[in-house]
């Protein structure tokens, strides 16, 4: 018996997960450059398109991604960032990509409430010199519409 574990990472355009996993692979996901996808430079979209994505939608089984999909990935790419928009580009949108890694499918359904947690998120990265974007803008990095609260932008 092999003690290495069978795993795969695919990067593969139109790779089909579900034969992957059902093979007995483990996977890191991809959600790839589409709408709603984990690309962070897609400035079109805004943290609850990317929140509202999941990274099992093409598996089948529940049990099947639980069990073998290990997480995945948001992505940033230069083209579009540089030193002074890099954390408003990647915050808080990166956030929701984690909370939705790193927690239940049953605690992600919804983004509506997942916002006070990304808004307070937001607040904690900004108190800490992080500057990240405002949570409810209609580009991922524009600047707040007035002063006032971090909860409120």
């Amino acid at each position: 018996m092999s003690v290495y574990a069978k795993f795969l990472l695919l990067k593969i355009k139109d790779t089909n997960v579900t034969e992957v996993v059902e093979a007995g692979y483990d996977v890191i996901v991809n959600v790839g450059y589409a709408d709603g996808s984990w690309y962070l430079d897609n400035l079109n979209y805004d943290w609850d398109d990317i929140y509202n994505r999941d990274p099992c939608r093409s598996i089948r089984e529940d049990d099947l991604c639980k069990s073998r999909v290990l997480g995945g990935h948001g992505e940033m790419w230069g083209e579009t960032v540089d030193a002074s928009n890099m954390a408003a580009t990647v915050w808080p949108r990166l956030a929701s990509i984690a909370e939705k890694l790193w927690s239940t499918k049953d605690q992600t359904i919804n983004a509506t409430a997942a916002l006070p947690r990304i808004k307070a998120f937001r607040c904690l990265l900004n108190e800490r010199g992080i500057a990240a974007a405002p949570v409810l803008n209609p580009e991922a990095r524009s600047a707040p519409y007035s002063p006032g609260s971090c909860f409120d932008q």
